[in-house]
């Protein structure tokens, strides 16, 4: 029986490959739903017309119109004659994607792009489906909210590091695990000095050595503000000390994690560096989808080489630390305030070393004001935290 599968961010990185999984294995996976920000309509209305959704939700209610005249010319364009097909139906709004989530599924895949991503990922948690959770950031903004609302099992990492754990922890004892080792490429600018970084362009930012990616992640790996978020979300998901998880730089990027053992063996998971590998596995799971990549070659010399992260350079890893260590609002404040910063670094308003160093400041001050830093966990607290980090983020990048 085939997997139905509803894909949020549908016109984004994670997915865009994860319908080309589907289309590539359409005895597996049927599409039911689609949601995107309304940004791209023509490709929005292509995605859901060749895989025959029944829902397509747009974030943007502006860009509605837009949308179902796509959907429009999209049917002409491919010959369908009035009647033989049925054209989506379309909702759009902020909770767009809130119901998308909930259309009547096996899967949710939530590659959405940031902390928009968190209603969402409770909706499809609230409906018992599996999640197969992209969009990290709604898991580290959330917190507790999201791994209490989830059943056990429920949520399978398609982030390659958190992919490399789970499938290194199948069918091990979770009290022999010593600590969880996360592989960080390094980005672009593996080696340079905080000095030389000074002068970085958006450009450069976006030129990753090893993987194709969104802009916001790109530019979050080249800050290693993603390390960082990574090792929050590796606590939450593995239920495992900040003090037990590592980051060690590779730059190959074949490497994507390791689980060190009591007995100090390691478990390494490999393969080369394209995502469609495990996001075919989180739409599958706990089975894999033969063929989805080439395996490594190992009738070829190969080397791997790891480094020690760099924290004068790169301080995004131990920034999160203290984040995820703090906890309640503590990650939502982080998350917000760069995803700020980093829209002002690629409209120019802002370098890229201030990225972080605004981030730090913004985070810095939310944790001194014991009023809001130890306020509970809530949704709206979240939802509260997220805005006001975001309006001091701005209000800095404007003083700069």
């Amino acid at each position: 029986m085939r997997k139905r599968v509803a894909i949020l961010g549908s016109t984004g990185s994670i997915g865009t490959q994860a319908l080309e999984v589907v289309a590539a294995n359409p005895d597996r996976f049927e599409v039911v739903a689609l949601a995107a920000g309304g940004n791209d309509p023509a490709l929005l209305a292509r995605q859901a017309l060749e895989h025959e959704v029944a829902v397509v939700a747009v974030a943007k209610a502006s860009a509605a119109q837009d949308v179902q005249l796509a959907l429009y010319a999209e049917a002409q364009r491919q010959g369908f004659s009035e009647g033989d097909h049925r054209i989506p139906r379309l909702v759009a709004g902020p909770q767009a994607a809130v119901e998308a989530a909930r259309t009547p599924c096996d899967v949710v895949l939530n590659g959405m792009t940031g902390s928009v991503g968190l209603e969402p990922t409770l909706a499809a948690l609230e409906t018992g489906v599996t999640l197969a959770l992209a969009n990290k950031e709604s898991l580290i903004v959330g917190g507790e909210l999201v791994t209490g609302a989830a059943k056990p099992g429920q949520i399978v990492p398609v982030d390659s590091e958190h992919s490399a754990l789970a499938q290194a922890l199948r069918g091990e004892r979770f009290g022999d695990v010593s600590r969880l080792v996360i592989t960080a490429s390094g980005g672009p600018f593996r080696g340079r000095t905080r000095d030389e970084l000074a002068d970085i362009t958006p450009e450069q930012a976006m030129a990753h050595p090893t993987w194709d990616m969104g802009p916001v992640i790109t530019i979050n790996s080249a800050t290693l503000v993603n390390k960082g978020l990574e090792v929050i979300e590796a606590h939450l998901l593995f239920d495992i000390g900040f003090d037990r998880i590592d980051v060690v730089v590779h730059p190959t990027s074949v490497v994507h994690s390791m689980i060190e053992f009591v007995d100090g063996s390691t478990m390494v998971q490999a393969s080369p560096p394209d995502m469609k590998l495990p996001i075919a596995l989180g739409l599958a799971w706990p089975e894999r989808v033969p063929g989805v990549v080439p395996p490594c070659d190992w009738t070829e010399p190969t080397a791997w080489e790891f480094f020690p992260l760099d924290d004068t350079a790169f301080p995004a890893v131990r920034m999160a630390r203290s984040a995820g260590e703090f906890g309640r609002t503590a990650p939502a404040v982080l998350n917000a305030a760069n995803e700020v910063c980093v829209d002002a670094f690629v409209a120019g308003d802002l370098d890229f070393l201030g990225i972080v160093d605004t981030v730090g400041v913004v985070l810095e001050e939310h944790l001194s004001d014991p009023d809001v830093a130890h306020a509970d966990l809530t949704l709206a607290s979240v939802l509260e935290a997220d805005t006001r980090a975001r309006e001091r983020a701005r209000a800095l990048v404007e003083s700069r």
